[in-house]
């Protein structure tokens, strides 16, 4: 059975189980504290260009998502995202279980757009009653996007002009930031990231690591400054891992001669490979997207037919006969996985 369900089905590059096994000889202090967690926010901090970053390391999305969110939006506001975005529809209100309410914008292909952002930011404060309202706190993008689609330099840099307009940080979601970065037509690098969003993360889950993700406050300005008492933060949502340095072996390895951005490029030549396949067959895709997620509406008989011998992910029903399913590729996946699937299709 060939998998193109997700991009964390494998467990984790040899490189970085490699570094847990290594790590295992030796005893550490806990809760990143250790020399492992600074050598890999060292090296992050390098790779992003961002001397003055603070870089701490948690276990995966949704929780990243929650703990940083909830550090960086005062208790009277809540976060703008698309309606698309993750923490609106994929995290079970997580967002709003730690106090804060998802304020939606429509999606552009899962995209926010800076000029309705600061349309909606006019509207609230235009609104006579607004101090009897949330209050837009901070703005919530993910890059790739939950339809695989990525942000300009450009887009990001008008998204966080605008936010900082109307008083609230950008955060970027990562968590496949590796897939977007080295998409074919991607004009952003992860210095640049680093220089425009205030606090974003680097997703290892699915790139490569048995689990973790970096959050990085890059600290250049007024709203992207590390939260007062953040470690005491995360130990609060039950989110400081004791053994710590396992996250640390993981990031070391992982931004280690470029192995992160080296492994991302390779799932994202896969997909251009299945894409190209699709559109020569007749298939039609759903979004215009150059990662590893590709979005394509089938038929229910060809939907049973393939997944006799594929699992893919669901991503929405498009009419009664049809249904937006999702082939998602990863640093893992090889060659003979996507012939095997070009051929089937």
């Amino acid at each position: 059975m060939l998998s193109f369900e997700n991009d964390y089905s494998r467990a984790a590059h040899p490189a970085v189980l490699d570094a847990i096994a290594r790590a295992n000889e030796t005893l550490y202090p806990g809760y990143g504290s250790d020399a492992l967690c600074a050598s890999a926010a060292n090296r992050i901090r390098e790779a992003c260009d961002a001397p003055d970053a603070d870089v701490r390391f948690l276990v995966g999305g949704t929780q990243t998502n929650q703990v940083v969110i909830d550090a960086i939006t005062p208790p009277y506001a809540g976060v703008v995202t698309v309606d698309s975005g993750h923490p609106n529809v994929h995290e079970a209100g997580a967002i709003e279980y730690s106090g804060h309410k998802v304020l939606t914008l429509p999606h552009h292909d899962g995209k926010m757009d800076a000029a309705e952002l600061a349309a909606f930011c006019d509207t609230f404060y235009a609104d006579g009653n607004h101090e009897h309202m949330v209050y837009p706190g901070a703005v919530y993008v993910s890059m790739s996007t939950e339809y695989g689609t990525i942000y300009s330099a450009s887009e990001l840099e008008a998204l966080a002009e605008t936010a900082h307009r109307y008083g609230m940080p950008l955060f970027v979601d990562g968590a496949r930031l590796g897939y977007g970065l080295t998409a074919t037509g991607c004009d952003l690098t992860l210095p640049d990231v680093a220089r425009i969003a205030d606090v974003f993360y680097i997703g290892g889950t699915k790139v490569g690591a048995l689990f973790g993700e970096a959050v990085v406050f890059t600290n250049h300005g007024e709203y992207s400054r590390t939260p007062r008492h953040f470690l005491t933060q995360i130990k609060q949502h039950g989110a400081l891992l004791a053994k710590g340095f396992v996250l640390g072996a993981q990031f070391d390895a992982l931004f280690t001669d470029g192995l992160y951005l080296r492994i991302a490029r390779n799932a994202n030549a896969q997909a251009d490979r299945i894409r190209e396949a699709l559109v020569a067959k007749g298939y039609t895709l759903t979004f215009e997207a150059p990662t590893n997620q590709i979005f394509v509406t089938l038929d229910h008989p060809t939907i049973a037919r393939l997944e006799r011998d594929v699992r893919l992910g669901f991503m929405e029903k498009a009419d009664e006969t049809h249904t937006v399913m999702r082939i998602c590729t990863s640093w893992s996946t090889t060659d003979a996985q996507t012939d095997a699937l070009i051929a089937l299709l």
